[in-house]
């Protein structure tokens, strides 16, 4: 009786080894189709604990698979000239760029012209702005225009530049900054791919940074649009230094040190919490 019960536990160890490590083996293939997961999703999906998929995802980041974040995992940080997809960026950081983008919707009045850079934090904002009366918009960037042509408001104008697009479903290259280059506008919101105090706002895209400079130069205030995960980040191309802009909009996560930095550098510093 005593060896049928060591026998029955120990088969029973092997078999939860072995679910742990199929459910790891698939948590890993969605990484890297999709660039990203979420603990609570993952816990629904396969029936267990928060604490187990945690335990999931501790293991794979201890072996170099993933990188651990709040609240799930995205894949390992790449090269200054990687370029993440559109999809795989807005499964990371949901609750602080809702709340940015919250903050940022209060700046954009009725009649107001403006632009919206690429980005997963400025389509957030796009579906903030759908209901503002009388709004011009001019983006190169495919998501956020697709905000407001599936909202329809009539009275509102959307602006599409042409060129070529980009893993971030940005349109970019010489079509898009002559045709940026011709407008005047009120307000830029300008999502980034990384900050730091040597290389500014930066992108992994060298003609993004180009069609962003050409929003910049066609606007007569700049709002960037960050969380705290962005800072330290650099990417291959400068697109201005972090004083030229004039708020700076990021979360509660943004380390001290930053926060004193970047308040004795840009004319306004919004923090907000997260969602």
């Amino acid at each position: 009786m005593f060896e049928c019960v060591r026998i029955s536990a120990v088969t029973a160890e092997g078999a939860l080894l072995m679910l742990a490590q199929q459910r790891q083996s698939a948590i890993l293939d969605r990484v890297r189709a999709t660039g990203g997961v979420r603990v609570s999703e993952l816990a629904t999906e396969y029936g267990v604990s928060d604490m187990t998929i945690r335990r999931d995802l501790e293991a794979l980041a201890d072996r170099g698979l993933l990188a651990k974040v709040h609240g799930g995992a995205t894949t390992v940080s790449p090269g200054s000239a990687h370029e993440p997809g559109f999809a795989a960026k807005s499964v990371r950081q949901r609750g602080e760029k809702t709340a940015i983008a919250m903050r940022a919707a209060a700046l954009v009045s009725p009649g107001d012209a403006i632009a919206l850079s690429a980005g997963t934090t400025t389509a957030e904002l796009a579906q903030r702005l759908v209901d503002v009366p009388s709004l011009t918009v001019v983006t190169n960037s495919i998501p956020v225009a697709d905000v407001f042509y599936r909202a329809g408001r009539p009275d509102q104008t959307v602006v599409l530049t042409g060129g070529t697009r980009t893993p971030s479903d940005a349109l970019v290259g010489p079509v898009a900054v002559a045709a940026i280059a011709s407008l005047h506008l009120d307000l830029l919101f300008l999502g980034v791919h990384g900050m730091s105090e040597r290389a500014g706002y930066t992108t992994p895209n060298l003609m993004e940074a180009d069609a962003d400079r050409a929003l910049v130069e066609a606007s007569e205030r700049l709002v960037v649009l960050a969380d705290h995960t962005k800072w330290g980040t650099v990417g291959i191309s400068s697109i201005v230094p972090l004083e030229r802009a004039d708020v700076l909009i990021t979360d509660s996560g943004l380390d001290e040190d930053a926060r004193a930095l970047l308040s004795e550098t840009v004319p306004e510093l919004v923090v907000v919490n997260p969602q």
